[in-house]
């Protein structure tokens, strides 16, 4: 198994003219091996999502390194961010607002096809009927726009669209807080059998821990830019060693546990 994300003291800053700078993430670091899912999970604000949009490069650092595959992202050229951004895909929360309401999924699958690069790549997907029967969507949906989709089946093509440019990674942020439960739980082991079937690793943005517990090997409790816990699913959920996410675990509504008896 190799690495293929480290995170070192990472800080990311919010600067806007005319307001005082706010530090969102404070100094965190993680790893993230090939084939593996890690759960970052956080209240609205705690700096999770910011941590995934840094990772995209849509964020910089203003403080500490993110090696990929033991390079810095930071000093990539223009030529290596594009292949980076083929290796490490997002999948976004709003999975409707995420693709082209102009295009229907199968031109939406097409295209991410043509601007990959590896339309004729041998070891994975090569055309949208492939894709579809991935991530488990009736080819009846590809004429079809987002708007006549449900917010399962966009989630689910939103994730075919990320597949088509062969990533290493998916960077999945709260890809299921808009669905109801019994949906967020075929996403969520929809992911979980993606990891398998294709070996991808997965970083799973979320608020809930509920949605996390099943799906992912090792988990980040985040808590005001920092973690106050971090470990295996287990050693977190068993052995929590911060108040906030023991008070966090005693707060899992109903609807939560609901989640975790369905993935």
């Amino acid at each position: 198994m190799s690495r293929l994300f480290e995170v070192n003291d990472l800080h990311v800053t919010y600067r806007r003219p005319g307001e005082k700078p706010l530090e969102a993430v404070k100094g965190v670091s993680f790893a993230l091996e090939e084939g593996e899912t890690l759960g970052i999970v956080g209240e609205s604000g705690s700096g999770k999502s910011t941590i995934a949009k840094a990772l995209m490069l849509l964020l910089p650092a203003s403080g500490g390194e993110i090696l990929f595959c033991g390079r810095n992202v930071g000093k990539f050229s223009a030529a290596e961010r594009r292949g980076y951004r083929r290796d490490v895909q997002m999948v976004f929360q709003d999975a409707v607002g995420s693709l082209n309401p102009r295009m229907t999924i199968r031109q939406a699958l097409a295209e991410a096809f043509a601007v990959s690069g590896r339309a004729d790549a041998a070891d994975g997907p090569r055309k949208p009927e492939d894709l579809l029967d991935i991530v488990g969507l009736s080819r009846a949906v590809l004429d079809q726009y987002p708007r006549e989709l449900s917010g399962g089946q966009c989630q689910r093509a939103s994730f075919a669209r990320a597949l088509a440019v062969h990533p290493r990674v998916l960077v999945a942020d709260e890809p299921v807080s808009a669905l109801d439960v019994s949906v967020q739980a075929r996403i969520l082991n929809l992911m979980r059998d993606l990891r398998r079937g294709l070996g991808l690793a997965v970083i799973l943005i979320a608020h809930d821990l509920a949605v996390v517990r099943n799906v992912c090997d090792r988990v980040c409790v985040m808590h005001k830019g920092l973690f106050a816990d971090a470990g295996t699913a287990d050693e977190v959920f068993a052995r929590p060693t911060s108040d906030y996410t023991k008070n966090l675990l005693a707060a899992v509504p109903d609807v939560a546990r609901e989640l975790a008896k369905r993935i």
